[in-house]
């Protein structure tokens, strides 16, 4: 009798397992049931910029102001991007609202003494480095748009590395004397009469670069923007001279390159290339017209430089290099293939007084900005560990002499010292920094 119930008890609990195996059988094949979604709270709307917070981040954008106070891998505005000078080299500084180590203490009355006198809040004398003698030509409604959109940037805390310049440049009193030679702050600032040359006098601050230094720095009078050396580059000119400024572009061209980067005539890059990056390509088209117009129109009072015929033996010996080295993208007759590969007759450029940038792109290379307009940048490669300084100097002069063109030959002293120069300081592409 104990077996049936045995029998009857294994039945039970077969019949009380089945069930459940059954259920969960039917549950592994029933696809998963989806919780209902909760939708999202609904996000405050963001308030529209004011009018003068809208005017003031343009502004921004017509001084290239992050182009000097972004570091690589910093937050926007943060500073501490070293700018290198003749005398050391100096760090930009804080633009964000922290309090303590950016300007977020500061009042529009002190903002505007930075701007138009070079003083900081504190009384000290902004170096030059911060472009003050430009910023001066700015109106006080400018300046309280800049402050307004400034207030709007997020704070950080950053302080910039100290200055690196030696004893006696780095007391700060010293600007004083430097200020009697070179500023005048501009007492009756107008956006007036000239669009273009506001921009370019003011807040474009373009003399920084393309007007000439005198051995203390500051602006060779009589010579605005008739091409400047900065940190082993030499800035052409920016003058109605046909040869070696602008006087061979038309306004469009001007404004095409400011705005892409490229033109049929030549191809942005080193320098340049961070200011198309951050100011220009985001200009208007009417300001973009209004500096060509202006820039076109520039009188030069630079005396043309003479140029006797070089070497012959020079030339045969460049001829052979620029054939082998440089044809395939520039093509033989130099005309290469605009707006990838710029032409190198009549290029500025090629026949600048001074050969510095020409040769900085043959030893180091280069790269071409990127921009909305044109997002691929294109790059030229390094020769130097190629060629040596008599043969740099012989493909350099063969380019300054040909096709038309004609500029001051080049020497193979000329290419060491630059050599020497950029060795310790190796260009670097925009994009690696951008």
């Amino acid at each position: 009798m104990r077996r049936p119930a045995l029998g009857a008890a294994a039945a039970a609990v077969l019949l009380a397992a089945l069930p459940a195996r059954i259920t969960a059988q039917q549950l592994a094949a029933t696809p998963p049931v989806t919780p209902p979604v909760t939708p999202p709270a609904a996000s405050a709307p963001v308030a529209p910029e004011s009018p003068q917070v809208a005017q003031g981040r343009y502004l921004s954008i017509l001084g290239d102001c992050e182009g000097c106070h972004d570091r690589p891998g910093g937050a926007p505005y943060s500073g501490g991007f070293p700018l290198p000078t003749p005398f050391g080299t100096i760090y930009s500084a804080n633009l964000t609202q922290d309090r303590d180590t950016g300007i977020g203490a500061w009042s529009a009355d002190d903002f505007w003494n930075a701007m138009h006198n070079g003083i900081r809040k504190d009384g000290a004398k902004l170096y030059p480095a911060f472009p003050y003698p430009y910023f001066t030509h700015i109106t006080r409604a400018e300046s309280d748009a800049l402050y307004a959109y400034f207030k709007t940037i997020a704070p950080v805390s950053y302080r910039p590395p100290p200055n690196k310049l030696p004893f006696p440049l780095n007391i700060r009193l010293l600007v004083t004397f430097w200020n009697l030679l070179y500023f005048k702050p501009d007492n009756a600032p107008q956006a007036t009469p000239a669009g273009g040359q506001h921009i370019v006098q003011g807040l474009g601050h373009c003399g920084a670069c393309h007007t000439p230094k005198t051995f203390l720095g500051g602006d060779k009078a009589g010579h605005e923007l008739e091409g400047g050396k900065l940190d082993n580059w030499f800035a052409p000119e920016l003058t109605a001279d046909p040869r070696r400024g602008l006087g061979a572009w038309s306004t469009p061209d001007v404004a095409e390159y400011l705005k892409t980067g490229r033109n049929m005539r030549a191809n942005a890059s080193a320098s340049m290339a961070d200011v198309i990056h951050f100011s220009t390509s985001h200009m208007t088209d009417a300001d973009l017209a209004a500096i060509g117009d202006y820039l076109r129109g520039h009188p030069s009072h630079a005396a043309a430089p003479a140029t006797p015929a070089p070497d012959p033996r020079v030339m045969a010996a460049g001829q052979a290099i620029y054939v082998d080295e440089c044809a395939a993208c520039h093509a033989v007759d130099g005309k290469a293939q605009p707006t990838y590969f710029p032409p190198l007759p009549g290029a500025a450029v090629t026949q600048s007084v001074d050969p510095t940038t020409l040769l900085r792109f043959i030893l180091s290379g280069t790269q071409t900005v990127a921009t909305d307009a044109r997002p691929t940048p294109l790059s030229m490669p390094s020769y130097g560990w190629k060629l040596d300084d008599a043969q740099v100097a012989a493909v350099a002069t063969y380019v300054r002499n040909s096709w038309g063109n004609a500029a001051p030959a080049v020497s193979p002293a000329d290419v060491a010292r630059l050599r020497r120069k950029v060795a310790r300081t190796p260009v670097q592409k925009p994009s690696a920094a951008i």
